[in-house]
């Protein structure tokens, strides 16, 4: 079984059409989280390391289709973004991730799209949300370049390394690159979450203290007003 598996695994990733193939997963992906574009290219980064895809190739390819599809889900929150957001169930795991989207966006601008790469469901979130308010296009453009190619230089690279690691076992090869893959998201994300906990906790503190420095404040304006006589409430 796992012979045919990976027969029909150097077939798909010795032909030219691998490539347009990566290019779709990579586009479809901006807008249909469920296709597996990060894991596509992992592999072919994995097999590449024996040869074939050349490995240029998987990372433009897929560089390409993930900047295509990022303008096409930008394009979709431009013209429907707003009632789309609207239809998300507050509470859920999609609403928590257009709130963070639209929290960066106002907080770091572009950035949002390199960092949203390595977060789940971030991608989406962030170029549906950017479409949403109307980003500058341009701007748009030029950060999900560098999103885009950093993303691809990434996913191909985990894999390559996988593949040299377990050159005669791709199976390893991909196991390790996606394991890699994983484990920096699983950081980012911890990042992530312990920077928002640190923001809630600062917030709840300044909060608290509004009221007693507000009390304090009229104390201290009634004992300036009461040493100069004046007649308030007489």
């Amino acid at each position: 079984m796992t012979e045919a598996i990976l027969h029909v695994a150097h077939d798909v990733m010795g032909s030219p059409w691998i490539y347009l193939i990566l290019f779709l997963l990579a586009a479809f992906d901006a807008f249909v989280p469920a296709f597996p574009s990060e894991s596509a290219v992992i592999t072919a980064g994995v097999f590449a390391a024996s040869g074939a895809p050349d490995l240029f190739l998987v990372i433009v390819c897929a560089a390409l289709g993930a900047f295509v599809g990022d303008h096409i889900s930008y394009a979709i929150g431009r013209t429907a973004g707003a009632r789309l957001l609207a239809r998300v169930r507050p509470g859920t795991r999609r609403h928590r991730a257009f709130d963070w989207a639209a929290r960066t966006l106002t907080e770091r601008g572009g950035l949002l799209l390199v960092v949203a790469r390595y977060i789940p469901g971030g991608r989406t979130a962030a170029t549906l949300t950017m479409g949403a308010v109307g980003y500058p296009r341009r701007s748009f453009a030029i950060f999900d370049a560098i999103a885009a190619v950093s993303w691809a230089v990434y996913s191909a690279l985990m894999g390559y390394i996988g593949g040299i690691a377990f050159e005669n076992d791709p199976i390893k090869g991909v196991l390790l690159g996606v394991g890699l893959a994983v484990a920096l998201t699983v950081v980012v994300e911890s990042v992530r979450h312990l920077h928002s906990r640190s923001r809630s906790r600062a917030a709840r503190s300044a909060s608290a203290k509004d009221p007693d420095d507000g009390d304090d404040d009229g104390l201290a304006a009634d004992d300036a007003l009461a040493a100069t006589g004046d007649p308030r409430g007489n």
